[in-house]
């Protein structure tokens, strides 16, 4: 596979530099959450699922599609392995008899599982935050708004 990238030479330096931090950005947080997944026996696809469904409640498996990125083909796969592994249950859509609930279950033991994790993290976090000063926050937030948001925009294209 192959992927298209913005020529190194025609980036500024810094822009060049922040596109290398992004994608080791992008990497550690993708290999974070699948030590997480792994750890409760799920993939990665499937735990960023349960935290969508443990965010929202219960909601369609269209609507988790919408969430996640997934199609609803992936969302009926990833919702079998959750609810044979006990993290979700379905049921009928009373407002759609076409559609299916899936409603989070387990959230208590796999909070109690992942909030030490969490938590060191946050402590982690906090010690970096407090190197810079409210407007240098107040521009990190900035760029993490538009990088995520520019995630969701080019992922809703590869769909």
């Amino acid at each position: 596979m192959t992927r298209k990238t913005l020529s190194s030479k025609s980036l500024h330096p810094a822009a060049s530099q922040a596109e290398n931090l992004g994608r080791e950005l992008s990497n550690a947080v993708v290999f974070f959450h699948e030590s997480i997944a792994a750890h409760l026996g799920m993939s990665a696809g499937e735990w960023r699922c349960y935290v969508l469904l443990e965010e929202h409640g219960a909601i369609t498996a269209s609507r988790l599609a919408q969430l996640s990125g997934f199609t609803t083909g992936a969302i009926t796969g990833i919702a079998d392995r959750l609810e044979r592994a006990g993290y979700l249950h379905r049921e009928p859509n009373p407002e759609d008899r076409r559609s299916v609930i899936l409603r989070p279950l387990r959230l208590k033991e796999t909070s109690a599982q992942t909030a030490p994790i969490f938590d060191s993290l946050g402590r982690a976090m906090k010690r970096i935050a407090k190197r810079y000063n409210q407007r240098e926050l107040e521009a990190i937030a900035d760029y993490f708004r538009r990088t995520i948001r520019a995630l969701h925009d080019e992922t809703l294209k590869i769909r």
